[in-house]
């Protein structure tokens, strides 16, 4: 078993974006993953709004419900996988799943969020291909004659 986790080299070393924001929504912290994955460095997305990568459409409900988990410190997406949609730097749409976990200091405050992110675009697409498929398909058994 080791000493001691380098958890600066995990963060760096895994494939999957790892974005942690403060209380106020703010980047805090950007892995080369999140650089690979949204197309703005690390000094690009360090300090700017979560904006950045939330489409504009659906900002608002994003922040009522980050607000609401700072002031009661309680998520409901504490352990569930969300899927939602995602901008990158050239404001491409993207197809994004990740999960949440609250960060709190030494006397139990909350002082912001991790998510750990993975690209779903391309998953999702063949997904909703092979949805649209099935519905020609079946639409093709039901009007051919028995």
């Amino acid at each position: 078993m080791p000493d001691q986790i380098d958890h600066a080299q995990l963060v760096t070393a895994i494939g999957d974006a790892i974005i942690i924001s403060d209380a106020k929504g703010a980047i805090t912290l950007w892995n080369p993953a999140a650089e690979r994955m949204f197309g703005y460095s690390q000094a690009e997305a360090m300090g700017q709004s979560l904006d950045l990568i939330i489409p504009e459409r659906l900002r608002g409900r994003h922040w009522e419900g980050y607000d609401k988990t700072m002031a009661t410190g309680i998520t409901r997406y504490g352990h569930d996988l969300l899927k939602v949609p995602a901008v990158d730097k050239d404001g491409k749409s993207m197809s994004i799943a990740f999960t949440v976990a609250l960060l709190k200091d030494e006397a139990g405050a909350i002082t912001g969020i991790v998510a750990v992110i993975r690209d779903e675009t391309v998953r999702f697409q063949e997904e909703r291909a092979l949805k649209k498929r099935i519905v020609e398909l079946e639409s093709q058994l039901t009007s051919s004659p028995a």
